[in-house]
């Protein structure tokens, strides 16, 4: 079999190259599978994390038919840690019934922390280092960890050492009313201390983005989303029995409004002229996600059909107080140069929606010569993505954001989008916070 990247395909209705390089091991995906992504506080609200990532793991078991030991490495994202299971990762894969002797290790990223699960796997696997990882991620933000104020905590760790009745009558003493407010974590960046959506508000005012065209984004979203859940294309979803509740099968935040309806809500962050409201922003959500990476010679050798190869990806960073959300417009080039493709060549793309305001910025942002040259260093646009190609089975806005569990999401549906609609090349694009992005190429796997 050719390696060279200059072998063209046998099929004669594409005329497209494949990306293979020689030298270089061909990294499939084989499964990938979620739980149903719920509003928090909804059915999932007692659980704890690791609870969905042990079913999106066990989902991922049961549809392969993998034999639990047969993974070499297990890698989750989460963002919001719970203390108990700081590394979630492993206790969901025990949880799972995984071997013990398989190592887990847990990354956070922001909204990219799965998609970085995903590329340190296929940088084990290229290294030589292992032939099969489970990736995945979680997020659980039904419940978060609140912390007392950092001087009431400092007093009870001093109450922990104090010696005689007296030094604990002391400390005891000194607490004082407002000692006693907690702390919440807050979804903020901790360098500018600027919350996400006032941002997010922010970069649709500089792009000239109006409040019609960003509900106008956020009902398209819900309206794919739910069309794609009636038609059954939404296959990566796995029912999960919830102990002692119902079993789920399905996401729950996907509601269609009406221009009419989501005209009538106040901004929620720059009030009173923002334009980022409740409808047009992803919501807080409960859900995991796993995918099964391998070399393409384990997965044959061990009888598994590949939905996708993953090919070339990039990470990126800019200054996070302007251009906090820019992260697809950065990545994209840099990801289709690597690539050696264009826009016109991708058939599927799949972009993460954190609000409908910073997909339209990025839109305009790609669109511009000007925002090319003065902030990217480049000649020229790299181009907007068709919108007949652009996240046509809902998105972040619709199906919900799990922050740790996304980038696995965006990479199933691209394999199975490119499945479907009988494309070649599919890529995905992701911003996070801290200014930071992420965007990967996809190829089909021959039919």
């Amino acid at each position: 079999p050719h390696t060279c990247c200059s072998v063209y395909r046998s099929d004669p209705t594409k005329s497209k190259k494949t990306l293979a390089r020689p030298g270089v091991k061909n990294v499939v995906l084989v499964e990938g599978v979620r739980t149903p992504f719920l509003l928090s506080g909804t059915t999932y609200a007692d659980l704890m994390p690791h609870d969905l990532a042990r079913a999106a793991l066990q989902g991922l078991l049961h549809r392969t038919g993998l034999p639990k030991d047969a993974v070499d490495y297990i890698i989750y994202g989460t963002v919001i840690q719970e203390v108990k299971t700081s590394n979630v990762a492993r206790e969901a894969a025990l949880g799972a019934g995984f071997s013990d002797k398989i190592p887990a290790h847990t990354v956070t990223m922001a909204c990219i922390s799965s998609n970085q699960a995903m590329t340190s796997a296929v940088g084990m696997i290229a290294a030589g280092q292992c032939d099969a990882v489970v990736a995945g991620g979680v997020e659980f933000m039904s419940d978060v960890p609140i912390r007392h104020s950092r001087k009431m905590r400092k007093t009870m760790l001093s109450l922990n050492k104090a010696k005689t009745l007296g030094q604990k009558l002391g400390l005891l003493g000194s607490i004082r009313l407002a000692h006693l407010s907690p702390e919440l974590p807050a979804v903020a960046e901790f360098s500018t201390a600027e919350t996400m959506g006032h941002s997010a508000d922010r970069l649709a005012a500089a792009f000239g983005v109006s409040r019609l065209e960003q509900d106008e984004f956020a009902l398209r979203s819900h309206s794919l989303a739910k069309k794609a859940q009636d038609d059954g294309f939404l296959q990566d979803v796995i029912s999960f029995k919830v102990p002692g509740r119902d079993i789920v099968s399905k996401d729950n935040g996907i509601r269609p409004s009406s221009m009419q309806q989501m005209a009538k809500l106040k901004p929620a962050f720059v009030k009173p002229h923002g334009t980022v409201t409740a409808a047009n922003s992803s919501f807080l959500t409960d859900g995991a996600s796993a995918v099964l990476i391998m070399s393409e010679e384990k997965a044959l050798a061990m009888g598994y059909k590949p939905k996708a190869y993953l090919r070339d990806f990039v990470y990126v960073s800019q200054d996070p107080k302007d251009q906090l959300l820019l992260g697809p417009t950065y990545g994209t080039p840099k990801a289709l140069e690597r690539a050696g493709l264009s826009m016109s060549d991708i058939d599927v793309f799949e972009f993460h929606e954190a609000f409908a305001g910073q997909i339209m910025a990025n839109l305009k942002a790609m669109d511009s010569d000007w925002f090319a040259q003065t902030y990217m260093g480049r000649k020229s646009k790299v181009g907007t993505p068709s919108m007949e190609k652009f996240n046509l089975w809902g998105g972040s806005l619709s199906l919900g954001h799990p922050f740790g569990a996304t980038g696995c999401r965006l990479v199933t549906t691209v394999a199975h989008r490119l499945q479907k609609e009988g494309g070649q090349y599919g890529l995905v694009a992701a911003c996070a916070a801290g200014g930071q992005g992420h965007a990967m190429v996809i190829e089909a796997y021959p039919q």
